[in-house]
């Protein structure tokens, strides 16, 4: 008997977890059309597994996954492993009406709203940071995700030795010792038309990043979903976890996703640069980096909404320590990369804003739209390009710390979902059902991390994300 070929109908949730169904390859065609059922229900899922309760749909309702041709991504079948195959899905109404939670349209919405008020498109990538663990045999995903200590891309698990230190941090052994899985998973990215730029490791034991190349609005966002689907996939085949977690270990620098975005008019031209302003950002660009720090709080619990992430964005962890604009500090929550002038490089090209805040567990069309009305709200507002930050804000103290926003961002999920509360304007951002559901999956993470060690938790959603 051979196997069917399935397909996979996704989409990804409140909670940054990609769920769905999956339908015969051989029958894609018509579900192109009609999609396949899904329950309103399902966005109240916790990605602790449990459906929150209280939640504002219960068990009544119907919708679609409507899928989207142009997410069509594939890693094709090798050995013992079958195809992965996915598309990305609308979340809509039985008559094929936008549903109102749904976090694709979220981020159409936004970006729609840009368009016409400013002429602005948007140009983003999602910058992944992860962590890799070698599963030991016998051990369950889980298990082997959550030990902070198992044997990952170290000697010891290569060689089958006895246990060794783990390679020094942004070395090339630490690359080569977890190799075939480097190669495969550019190979696969690129394969899948996600457009893979470096690969390369990090600071932390076994910790990896991958930017890839910036794509245009909704599909920034649905390039950032697959490329963690495709990464993991590819992990699975050798035998190992990705966690793309925000935080493995309390003493360890935690995994981020710096969101890279630029803005473009309608014929492509970069609307950010001005040589003559400082950081080269100009009024425009200056009035949107004024809203996303002013409403840097709120934003957290949209871009950093795990128990978990409040813990990574502090001072003197390489995150997000100061809610300020800085020209090159990776302490800042937005930064102003460097502008290049070797091989002739255009500056006013590449010249973008970077939002170092996000994390995994955050849901790229919600995280991305958020970020995108913020920077509206300070264009609409007229607001004054924020101090550039030219210091380490380690050194900041009193009034200069305060005026940087030194550790101002919220210390837990809490205060972050209170300051989105608190936040008229960007509470508003979500229509008032998608509102209700989101605060319920994350009251009831809450519910789930009160009276837990961060370490237990940092365990916890290591095994998850």
């Amino acid at each position: 008997m051979s196997d069917a070929e399935l397909v996979a109908l996704a989409c990804c949730d409140l909670g940054a977890i990609v769920r769905g169904r999956s339908v015969p390859a051989a029958d894609l065609e018509q579900h192109l059309a009609l999609g396949v059922g899904w329950v309103p229900a399902n966005h109240a899922l916790t990605p602790l597994g449990p459906v929150a309760e209280p939640n504002p749909f219960g068990s009544i309702g119907d919708l679609r996954l409507l899928p989207d041709p142009r997410t069509h991504a594939v890693v094709g079948a090798h050995g013992e492993h079958s195809a992965f195959d996915v598309l990305l899905c609308d979340i809509v109404e039985t008559d094929g009406r936008p549903w109102q939670c749904c976090p694709r349209q979220f981020l159409r919405e936004a970006l729609a709203e840009l368009e016409r008020e400013l002429g602005a498109r948007v140009h983003a990538s999602f910058e992944h940071e992860f962590q890799i663990a070698r599963m030991s045999a016998g051990a369950g995903a889980r298990g082997a995700a959550a030990d902070g200590r198992a044997a990952g891309a170290d000697g010891g698990a290569a060689g089958g030795g006895g246990e060794w230190p783990d390679p020094l941090p942004f070395t090339i052994e630490a690359q080569r010792l977890l190799e075939p899985f480097p190669r495969r998973a550019m190979a696969a990215l690129a394969g899948a038309g996600l457009e893979p730029e470096r690969f390369f490791a990090e600071y932390a034991p076994r910790q990896f990043e991958l930017p890839v190349a910036p794509a245009e609005g909704l599909a920034a966002a649905d390039r950032a979903v697959l490329v963690r689907e495709v990464v993991r996939e590819v992990a699975r085949r050798e035998g190992m976890r990705a966690s793309f977690a925000p935080l493995g270990d309390p003493e360890q620098a935690g995994n981020g996703v710096h969101v890279h975005l630029s803005l473009l008019d309608g014929a492509g031209r970069p609307l950010l640069y001005d040589a003559a302003r400082p950081g080269a950002l100009g009024e425009l660009g200056g009035a949107f980096a004024a809203g996303v720090l002013a409403h840097a709080c709120a934003l957290s619990a949209i871009t950093a909404p795990s128990p978990v992430s409040a813990a990574r964005l502090r001072p003197h962890r390489w995150s997000a320590g100061a809610a300020c604009l800085a020209r090159q500090s990776r302490e800042a929550l937005l930064r102003i990369p460097p502008l290049l002038e070797l091989g002739g490089s255009d500056a006013a090209q590449q010249l973008h804003l970077e939002y170092r805040g996000a994390d995994a567990a955050a849901n790229p069309h919600l995280a991305l739209g958020a970020i995108v009305r913020a920077g509206l709200d300070g264009v609409r507002r007229g607001l004054p390009p924020p101090p550039l930050l030219e210091a380490d804000p380690a050194g900041l103290e009193g009034e200069q710390a305060e005026r940087f926003g030194v550790g101002a961002l919220p210390g837990t999920l809490e205060q972050a979902l209170q300051a989105l509360a608190d936040d008229g304007t960007a509470r508003s951002w979500m229509s008032p059902l998608l509102y209700e559901a989101y605060l319920s999956v994350k009251r009831a993470e809450l519910d789930a991390a009160a009276g837990v060690e961060l370490r237990e938790l940092c365990e916890r959603y290591g095994a998850i994300y």
